[in-house]
């Protein structure tokens, strides 16, 4: 029994201390997240750009067709 709680006080203490990080060092993680977020964006970016570029591919080659 003793060691099933020395368990949860060590866990309790670890998880504290990680509590405690994040508290000093929020701005670390908003950057990674608002980094992720752009990267996210301008991944979609180039997937809408890839797409115009197919539709206007796929509008070059039927009109070379039809010349």
């Amino acid at each position: 029994m003793s060691f099933l709680l020395d368990l949860v006080a060590q866990v309790g203490g670890a998880t504290e201390h990680v509590l405690g990080y994040l508290e000093h060092h929020h701005w670390f993680f908003g950057l990674i997240a608002i980094g992720y977020i752009f990267h996210l964006h301008d991944k979609s970016l180039h997937a809408r750009f890839d797409a115009v570029d197919k539709r206007l591919e796929g509008i070059r080659r039927r009109l070379a067709c039809d010349n």
